[in-house]
Formats: structure tokens, sequence, C-alpha cells
């Protein structure tokens, strides 16, 4: 008897390889923008003493980065789900590396907005096509492809707290341009991706061209009204997880330090485990969906990570340090599921449901954490960050996904 919510035996399943190699190389290069990524925020303290600079005006440079590199994500899949350009890869990450040399040697604030604006392009330009990349590769194994290739990304973000201590703290703004070896090594990682994805595109066998099918063109219906009300429920859970990783990473250290006393090098460790447990939950995610079924995945996901936050802030340092690492894994174990998810609810449309579920996602998150800041100047900290660890029952939502097997379904009629 087949699990509940898993894609019936009788499916027909894809008989291509899933090709590790590209999908650990593509792994590797989301590490490397995600990381180069997160070194804009972690300049925050060495922008403000240097450059004078107010929280305001950190605050923008935070909102142009999350704004050009999450909005402009769906966009940029839409184009691409039309007509893939695999070389749009290596030319992105160019524009990253010329964003990051323009972060360390600008002399002033508006050529560093300039310089976070080609950082996000570069990202915008990654993310959909990177994910397409992983879809590709991913033979019957979407799940634990796209764990892979997410799970890069969640590792250069937890990055930064060392980023801060070990680069910036000790060579200021000008120790950004070390990263400029960082986009250089993924621009060449991503030319080799690129000749790969393009014969790939080209292969003249059956199956490839069937996938090339559903990633180049339009579904030939429009979308139902279902798939549009499921996909919005995908979205607001991913809000939802978006807005406390959010909070988390912005507000939490602050609380730690206030609450507990700690200093801020241990702050950052707090910070550092709730991240890099993120990251391995996210690994996990992927393979437990193939076996368990997506939706059961997201739905157990949420339902667990619920009393762990609202907890939280109610324990000793000690116990707050542990419930991090549990609540960061459990909660992300979601997070290459629900892109694998939306993009099976819509078939042909990988670049423009990776670009929503991560992308415009993750933008909603930044403006969710600006909310949250308001709230915390209102009520004070500890009363938000409080208030913030009841924003995963909102994720119980999920329970309302149609089942995997009806979304197969769906696809099928």
């Amino acid at each position: 008897m087949s699990q509940p919510g898993v894609i019936p035996a009788n499916a027909p399943k894809s008989k291509e390889t899933t090709m590790y190699n590209i999908l650990y190389i593509i792994g590797i290069c989301h590490l490397l923008n995600d990381a180069i990524q997160s070194v804009v925020p972690a300049m925050f303290p060495i922008l403000e003493k240097s450059m004078g600079l107010s929280f305001t005006q950190l605050g923008i440079i935070a909102f142009s980065l999350n704004m050009v590199s999450s909005v402009m994500q769906p966009l940029i899949g839409m184009v691409t789900d039309k007509k893939p350009m695999p070389y749009a890869l290596p030319i992105g990450l160019t524009f990253t590396l010329g964003g990051v040399l323009g972060l360390a040697f600008s002399p002033s604030y508006p050529l560093i907005v300039l310089s976070v604006l080609f950082i996000g392009l570069g990202s915008a330009v990654f993310h959909p096509e990177g994910s397409r990349v992983a879809y590709l590769a991913a033979g019957n194994r979407r799940g634990l492809a796209q764990s892979i290739y997410q799970v890069g990304g969640n590792t250069g973000q937890a990055l930064a707290p060392l980023i801060t201590a070990l680069i910036l703290v000790p060579l200021g703004q000008k120790g950004a341009s070390w990263f400029s070896l960082v986009a250089a090594a993924a621009v060449l990682l991503l030319i080799y991706i690129a000749n790969w994805y393009n014969q790939r595109l080209l292969a003249p066998d059956v199956l490839i061209k069937k996938k090339n099918a559903s990633v180049n063109n339009a579904p030939k219906k429009g979308i139902s009204k279902r798939v549009k009300q499921t996909l919005m429920l995908i979205l607001l859970l991913i809000f939802a997880r978006s807005w406390y990783i959010s909070g988390m990473t912005n507000f939490y250290a602050f609380y730690a330090i206030e609450e507990y006393s700690l200093t801020i090098k241990d702050s950052q460790l707090f910070l550092f485990a709730f991240l890099v447990a993120g990251a391995f939950g996210t690994f996990f995610g992927g393979p437990l969906a193939d076996r368990f079924g997506k939706k059961n995945v997201i739905f157990i996901s949420m339902l667990l990570t619920a009393p762990l936050s609202i907890l939280l802030p109610f324990v000793s340092s000690v116990l707050a340090f542990i419930l991090l690492i549990v609540t960061g894994f459990i909660l992300m174990t979601s997070f290459s599921v629900t892109v694998v998810y939306a993009q099976e609810l819509v078939p042909g449309k990988i670049g423009t449901m990776s670009g929503l579920t991560v992308g415009l996602a993750f933008g909603m998150g930044a403006i969710g954490s600006v909310g949250l800041g308001y709230i915390a100047d209102l009520i004070s900290l500890p009363s938000m960050v409080s208030g913030l660890g009841f924003l995963p029952l909102l994720g119980l939502i999920a329970y309302l996904l149609p089942s995997d097997q009806k979304v197969y379904e769906w696809n099928n009629e």
C-alpha cells in the first residue's frame, strides 16, 4: 500500500539518470552566490562606521538588494520559461563580480547602492536558471535534487556571521574585494554548467525532448482556479516561514544580547547555529519528500515547528541554543520541498515557480522584517520576539494543500 499523498506507483517514472556531478556543482555555485549576497548585510557595521551611514540608509541598501534580487526573479523566470538562456548564468555572476568590486572600493553612498543593485541583479538571474538546471539534472529524484541545490544557498547565507568576524572586521570595507575571487570562481563553474545545460536542451532523445517541451512551452490551457488557489496557499505558507526566518536572522541576536547578557560574538554563534541547522534541514527535506510525499513533509515541518518557536523566548540560554538548532532544522525541511511542489503544480513554468517560491517570497520576508522592526520599536523587542514565535502556526494551512497524487491527477486530466 502506497504512502498517503505520494504519487501512485503506476505513474510513469523518468528513466533518466540523476546527474549528481551537475547537482553538486550548481549547489556549490548557489553557495558562492548567496555567500556573496550575505556580504552586504555583513558589511553594515563596517559601512556605518567608515561612511557614517544612518540606520535608514543601511535599510535602503538592504531593501535595494532584496527587491532587485527577489522581485525580478519571477520576471526573469517567465522570460526563460519561454526561451531558456544557459549562458545567462555566467553573465549574471559577472554582474555580481562587478558589484562586489564596487562595494569594496566605492567612496560614496550612491555608488554603494549602485554596486548592491548589480549584486542583486546577478542573483536575480542566477536563481531561476539555477533551479531549472537542478530540475533538468534531477532524473526522478526531484526532491533530492532541489535539496542539493537549495542547501548550497542556505549554507552561503549561514556564512554571514563568520564573514563578519573573520574578514570584514579586520580588513574593513576593502575586505569585500576578496569576494571578487569567489565570484570569479562561480563564473568559471557556471560556464561549465551552461555548456552542459545547452547540450541538454539540444539532446535528440525522446525523453529530453519531452522535458524540454515542458520547460520551453507554457501550458496550452490556462491555469485553473483550483491550481491558482493552491498556489496562493503555498505562497502564504512561504511568506509566513520567510517572515519568521527574517525576524530571527535580523533581531534574535539583539534579543539574546538583551535577555541573556551575551556578547556580540556569542549572539552571532546562536544565529549561526540556527542557520546551519536550517541548511541541514533543507538537505534532508528533499529525500524525505521523495519517500513520504511533498505535502506530508511540508505540513509536518510546520506542525512540529510551531510549539518549539512559541516556547523559544521563554527558556534559558542553554535550552534556547538547543531549540534554535532543532527549530531551524525542522522548519527548513520544507524549504526545497515547497519549490518542487510549486513546479509540479504548474508544469512548464519551472523558472516562474522558482522565482515566486524562492525570490518573491524572500522579498516579502524582507518587507515583513521591516514591519517586525517597527513593532519592536513600538512595543519592545522581547514582546516582538515572543509574538514572532506564533508565525509558524500560519503554516498549518499546509493541511489544506492537495496531496501529491491529486496534483499528479490534475496534470494528467
